[in-house]
């Protein structure tokens, strides 16, 4: 998973403001002491499970996020069921899922994976269909409805977001609220930054089409030849086109630019750590990955039961209090404390005007053998040199 924000990054307190500043170690000491103490909610008793089989999942990531999926996932699950979690801190690259299901030799039962790699991955058959029988009628109805496929649930929501400098742009002066906004460069002069298009996801392209005055609803299926036409407009005021969520925040901690867009888990970081930045959540673009089951999981009944433990609203406002990242689960709201909801892109109040991205329209394959990501890719190598 290529998470926006792969530092060690739990949240603290310290005088009533929320602090992301921690290290792994400190992680780990803060995380078990609240499980020894009790304020991680407890949700099975260890001494009543008993054997119930085993599991194997990758978390998607390493650091402060896999040891977050540890604590707040597979320990309070294995307590629960008695089922023996084997859990691998790392990526899955979705060629390991296509060679593993092909070859019948799946040797994990969980992945958390990017939303459109699941969809693909849907599409080519390696998928087990989730069984959503099995999940409390509140708890189903919580969920995010574009959270529920039929072969992965959204594990967390992120965002890219709007971001200015609040020295260029201070509280009470005008700023720029929209990507028409943004692209008005005689009405907001300024230093702008925006991420690149090299892997055909998560470019700058529904900003574009915003800017030029394309609906919210109507933004897909994309014109690709309007979105050039778009950055055509904006690339002669563009000062770096980013690549990674590291790059970003290096350039938000820098005062490197006056506006940019950035993973809102960077920007809430680098405010955090004292840049002059505020998150601008308007035209927010909706990111999120899945938990998914490879085709011919050995376990796939006990990784069934995993994926409905881990997205119960309880486990993700526990994983939130620890790990700034969005619920998937709108119940989760209820229980996190609003200094921390008020920093996660699923927030109800952000929600009316983010835009969840259409990766189905991302994965589709034209006439010419190619998805529209890999056509957006191709198109973006030419003209970044042009």
């Amino acid at each position: 998973m290529n998470f926006p924000l792969d530092q060690a990054r739990a949240i603290s307190c310290h005088g009533g403001k929320m602090s992301f500043r921690m290290s792994r170690r400190r992680f780990m000491q803060t995380t078990s002491a609240a499980m020894m103490a009790g304020t991680l909610p407890s949700v099975g008793s260890r001494a009543s499970a008993q054997s119930a089989g085993e599991l194997t999942i990758r978390t998607g990531s390493g650091g402060a996020f896999g040891n977050a999926v540890i604590e707040v996932l597979v320990k309070p699950f294995q307590a629960e069921t008695g089922i023996k979690v084997t859990p691998i801190t790392d990526q899955t690259n979705p060629a390991q899922i296509e060679l593993m299901v092909t070859t019948k030799t799946v040797t994990f039962d969980v992945a958390q994976i990017a939303q459109g790699s699941a969809l693909a991955a849907a599409e080519k058959g390696h998928l087990e269909q989730i069984d959503y029988s099995i999940y409390k009628k509140d708890e189903l109805d919580g969920i995010i409805d574009f959270a529920k496929h039929p072969f992965g649930v959204a594990s967390n929501i992120y965002s890219i977001v709007m971001v200015y400098n609040t020295v260029k742009f201070p509280a009470g002066k005008p700023r720029p609220t929209t990507w028409a906004e943004f692209w008005d460069i005689k009405k907001f002069p300024g230093v702008r930054v925006l991420t690149d298009g090299q892997l055909g996801i998560q470019g700058p392209w529904e900003e574009a089409l915003l800017a030029d005055g394309v609906p919210r609803d109507k933004l897909y299926p994309m014109d690709i030849d309007r979105i050039f036409a778009g950055l055509d407009r904006i690339k002669p005021h563009v000062r770096k086109w980013w690549h990674n969520g590291a790059e970003i925040q290096q350039i938000m901690q820098e005062k490197a630019a006056d506006i940019l867009n950035s993973y809102d888990s960077r920007a809430v970081l680098s405010m955090e750590q004292g840049a002059p930045i505020e998150i601008n959540r308007n035209q927010a673009k909706l990111i999120s990955d899945y938990w998914v089951i490879p085709k011919g999981s050995p376990n796939a009944r006990n990784a069934q039961k995993f994926i409905e433990f881990a997205t119960r609203a309880e486990r993700q406002a526990t994983f939130a209090r620890l790990f700034p990242i969005g619920a998937t689960n709108r119940n989760a709201y209820r229980l996190i404390p609003d200094v921390v909801a008020r920093r996660l892109a699923s927030h109800p109040d952000y929600m009316a005007s983010s835009i969840p991205i259409d990766m189905k329209w991302y994965a589709q394959i034209g006439s010419d053998g190619l998805s529209n990501s890999q056509r957006l890719a191709q198109r973006w190598n030419k003209w970044i040199l042009s």
